[in-house]
């Protein structure tokens, strides 16, 4: 499945469960994340990959930077399916 599949999926499913969701598609960072989502006082970031889609350096850099902030951040290749890419 393509990613652009996956991700409109994962929007989706997002937002029944109630998430705001927008889709950074040009933002001033490179290499951040995908989608961001809010709900009530909650805010998380999600990157979408492929089933044997592979995290960048940079990503990898930028998901630090937001954790280190204390925000949650989701690499998934599916709603709710975590991707692990390695150690924090």
């Amino acid at each position: 499945m393509l990613e652009s599949k996956i991700q409109k999926k994962i929007i989706n499913e997002l937002e029944k469960d109630g998430w705001y969701v927008l889709n950074l598609i040009k933002t001033n960072k490179n290499g951040i994340m995908d989608l961001i989502a809010v709900k009530k006082n909650k805010t998380m970031f999600v990157e979408v990959k492929k089933p044997n889609g592979v995290l960048s350096e940079l990503q990898k850099f930028r998901i630090k930077e937001l954790k280190k902030r204390g925000i949650d951040c989701r690499v998934w290749t599916d709603y709710k399916k975590d991707f692990i890419y390695g150690k924090d």
